[in-house]
């Protein structure tokens, strides 16, 4: 369930507008734009009751930007165009970040473009709604969303409001963003985990057309295991992936089923409190190598670990 307050968006004249400034090294990946259409823009976290939107009618631009910059946050892309923002006279509505989102759900309902033009990472992305009314009562709304993967950062920009003529609404004119480090895979789980915030179980196999977890000794969960004993106050996500073959819906519920299958296993034979843990599914949209290849398909299919509570 949405819950739903409207904005009236009047189209007679356009309001001011201004183009929000991405860095050099930022591309732009897709574009969709409808002259006059709706868009209901998240005001809150997505809960069991369903999430809170502001709607509002008029002119819908949405973007998918990818900055490639390896190793930067979400919250360090988020802050300058935040910053733009606020400078511009938008009122900052409702901010967020990952779980306090609403994790997967709020990803799955809030409008996300698709892969592979906008990339979101359950283990760090952060998400923004605002607003602005201009002095004859016209408003304007816009969202980011934000994220990041290893070698690049993410970002959604959605517009709504009086048609913007000759203004885009976004350039690659600052300057490029760069990291102060790069992630590094160690191959060591508990590093990575701590390091990167998410780790690959790249060992695991699972049965054919199944979702079941094969019979066997996994490293990984070894590993995994010997981590969340050793940390009992963290929380990991368990995110299953699959390829591109088959639709949406059916490779969401099975990546779920694999991941809630590596879950079991944990609990059942490694001892593993479930309080620390969490099953997901992906489906096909977070790729990690292009689904046009055998080598590239078998590698988008996997399950990950990912860190999402230290409390």
């Amino acid at each position: 369930m949405i819950r739903t307050a409207l904005a009236c968006l009047c189209l007679a004249t356009p309001a001011a507008a201004d183009t929000l400034s991405f860095p050099a090294n930022a591309r732009l990946l897709a574009e969709e734009a409808e002259p006059l259409g709706l868009y209901a823009m998240p005001t809150g976290a997505w809960t069991d009751a369903g999430m809170p939107v502001l709607s509002g009618e008029g002119q819908v631009i949405r973007q998918a930007w990818q900055v490639d910059a390896p190793g930067l946050s979400s919250f360090e892309i988020l802050r300058p165009l935040r910053d733009q923002l606020s400078a511009a006279g938008f009122e900052l509505v409702f901010l967020c970040a990952t779980d306090a989102c609403g994790g997967f759900d709020f990803r799955l309902n809030a409008g996300v473009m698709p892969a592979p033009d906008m990339h979101v990472n359950l283990a760090d992305f952060r998400y923004l709604a605002a607003r602005r009314t201009d002095d004859e009562g016209r408003t304007e709304l816009l969202s980011l969303l934000v994220s990041r993967s290893g070698g690049a950062g993410h970002v959604q920009v959605t517009r709504v409001g009086p048609a913007a003529a000759d203004v885009p609404l976004a350039e690659a004119t600052g300057d490029p963003m760069r990291a102060e480090r790069t992630p590094q895979i160690t191959g060591d789980l508990a590093q990575d985990l701590e390091a990167n915030g998410h780790a690959v179980l790249a060992d695991l196999s699972f049965e054919t057309g199944s979702a079941r977890l094969a019979q066997g000794d996994y490293a990984s969960l070894r590993a995994l295991a010997d981590y969340l004993r050793a940390n009992p106050d963290r929380v990991v996500a368990l995110v299953g992936h699959t390829d591109s073959v088959g639709s949406l819906e059916g490779n969401i519920a099975l990546s779920r089923r694999r991941a809630a299958s590596v879950l079991e296993r944990l609990v059942g034979d490694h001892g593993i409190p479930r309080r620390q843990l969490d099953a997901q599914g992906m489906g096909y949209l977070a790729p990690v190598a292009s689904n046009l290849t055998e080598d590239g398909r078998e590698a988008n299919r996997r399950v990950e670990a990912i860190l999402t509570s230290t409390d």
